[in-house]
């Protein structure tokens, strides 16, 4: 007989293993996954566009810091020690992550400097553009740059609150991970 118990308010079992959300899908769809990366990279080639309103070189390093955090150094700090590592979460991470890591443990998810580093890393990605093509608008005005701008602020909402809501309240993860934005299961 295993009897469970609580940690922190995180659901824990005998071994001291997650309780994983038996609601939670086991991979995601593959239409969420492309839909995911698209606005993933959607997103960055816009906040691409708005600092190189501001400056060639600052569009450059954006783009290479971006596509660096997002799509290599996230997935070695959060996606190692996710439930979902070697298969599709809701943008396919778990497979990138195994394809490029080890496994890490299930454990360590919370406490991992990637799920610090992550609200950052995501709010910068809109943050930094904004401000930059915010300058650049001001400095020399064209009604294109405000319209980007305003796409990438429509961008990072969607991603950050509606879509991220979405990806949650169908993870495994929710009532483990820290930074789930569903409702408690």
């Amino acid at each position: 007989m295993s009897i469970g118990f609580r940690v922190k308010g995180i659901a824990m079992a005998d071994s001291e293993k997650p309780v994983l959300f038996e609601g939670g899908l086991d991979e995601y769809p593959i239409g969420t996954v492309i839909a995911g990366n698209v606005v993933m990279l959607a997103w960055i080639a816009i906040g691409t566009v708005c600092c190189y309103f501001f400056n060639k070189i600052a569009a450059w390093m954006y783009l290479g810091v971006a596509l660096l955090l997002v799509y290599v150094v996230l997935r070695r700090l959060v996606c190692v020690n996710c439930c979902y590592y070697g298969k599709r979460c809701s943008a396919g991470w778990g497979k990138l992550s195994a394809a490029m890591f080890k496994q890490g443990r299930i454990e360590d998810f919370n406490d991992s400097m990637g799920t610090t580093l992550a609200p950052a890393v995501y709010g910068l990605l809109t943050l930094l553009p904004l401000v930059l093509g915010t300058i650049a608008a001001v400095q020399h005005f064209s009604a294109i740059k405000p319209a980007f701008l305003a796409a990438l602020l429509l961008l990072g909402v969607y991603s950050g609150a509606i879509s991220r809501k979405r990806a949650c309240s169908r993870c495994r993860m929710r009532g483990y991970c820290k930074g789930c934005a569903a409702t408690a299961p």
